[in-house]
């Protein structure tokens, strides 16, 4: 059961924290900010994973791209990547036809 539901989209969660983070992609909110390069991200997981840039440590990048070897720390961008390779766009805007890749790419259209 996904009892937390977003305003805008109705995309539902199984905790208030994640639905909270989710929401940063409508509002463009971006709270976490690295103490290096004052760069802001909308998760504290990106902003770990950029901070390597300033430590030259090398990302931990577990999954990795069959078709390219290419590779990425999250399961979803890996899914996401892969759709470049099919050019798969399951998202359809409703009022003009025009497919995305990405549900938050037709919520931004």
């Amino acid at each position: 059961e996904r009892p937390f539901r977003c305003p805008d989209c109705r995309k539902g969660f199984k905790e208030n924290s994640t639905l909270i983070t989710h929401r940063c992609i409508h509002t463009g909110k971006r709270p976490h900010e690295c103490g290096e390069c004052g760069k802001n991200f909308s998760r504290r997981s990106l902003l770990i994973c950029h901070q390597r840039i300033h430590t030259r440590e090398r990302p931990y990048q577990p999954y990795k791209c069959g078709e390219c070897g290419k590779g990425f720390n999250q399961r979803s961008l890996l899914i996401r990547h892969q759709m470049s390779h099919t050019g798969e766009r399951p998202y359809k805007c409703p009022q003009c036809g025009k497919r995305f890749q990405t549900s938050s790419d037709l919520l931004q259209h």
